[in-house]
């Protein structure tokens, strides 16, 4: 076996916070497993679309508000950046969620990570709350991909 690197260190820390929750039924796992790669499907194309869409509300702001809000523009589009990010991810982890591989297990981690930061920066207690749940579930099947 290979040594882990620093980042499958991490996840692996993180894990042992997580299995410290109520773990889910075996049907709940196996039905999640199921249908986590058509999430991860849709939830890129439909991020990917959304940030295309937003392209034009940007570009109109930052004309009209460039200099009375600079920082709330900014922050639109590090939001927008790390939602592309985290759209492209998502759909990277698409073909590896339906093969069973870790590989996608890890992109759909860090679109999450991705996620995470977005909340953050975006001071979004909301995002914050789903992106946690997001990684209960994501730990609740992690022993399924190989």
């Amino acid at each position: 076996m290979a040594a882990k690197n620093s980042i499958d260190k991490y996840i692996d820390t993180v894990e042992d916070y997580f299995k410290k929750l109520p773990q889910l039924p075996k049907g709940g796992r196996e039905f999640i497993v199921m249908v986590l790669p058509w999430v991860a499907l849709i939830f890129g194309i439909l991020g990917l679309l959304g940030a295309i869409s937003s392209l034009g509300l940007f570009s109109y702001f930052s004309a009209m508000y460039w200099g009375a809000a600079n920082s709330i523009v900014g922050l639109g589009i590090v939001s927008l950046v790390l939602g592309i990010l985290s759209a492209l991810l998502l759909l990277m982890a698409f073909l590896g969620l339906s093969k069973k591989q870790e590989r996608g297990w890890k992109f759909i981690y860090y679109s999450e990570v991705v996620a995470l930061v977005s909340s953050i920066v975006t001071v979004s207690l909301f995002g914050v709350i789903m992106v946690l749940l997001g990684f209960y579930i994501l730990y609740q099947v992690r022993s399924y991909y190989k």
